[in-house]
């Protein structure tokens, strides 16, 4: 049985969680119910297994203890962090998570 990609989402504050939420919704994949913290972020990640990971904002330790205890996750970010594939915008986050080498840009 295969089961749908699941998408995790974590920012700073519930605000700009719910527009990064907002960005990267589609009926191609399943959301988690997101973080504004490293703790919840984490808890989350374990109990909801995301394939994907899309981080916005200062949290390069979460990145790390994702990417260890979970090496094939996928992360997206909007900042260079090291495992994570660096959108410009949150108009690129669908394409990101689509395409596991990154968003096509025009």
């Amino acid at each position: 049985m295969c089961r749908a990609l699941k998408v995790l989402c974590v920012a700073q504050d519930a605000e700009t969680l719910g527009a990064l939420k907002r960005a990267t919704v589609s009926a191609e994949w399943e959301l988690a119910p997101g973080a504004t913290d490293e703790d919840e972020a984490i808890r989350q990640l374990h109990a909801e297994r995301p394939h994907v990971v899309v981080v916005f904002g200062p949290f390069p330790r979460l990145v790390e203890r994702a990417l260890e205890a979970y090496p094939s996750l996928r992360v997206i970010s909007d900042r260079d962090m090291s495992g994570a594939v660096v959108v410009g915008s949150s108009d690129e986050i669908r394409d990101a998570v689509k395409h596991p080498d990154g968003p096509v840009r025009s």
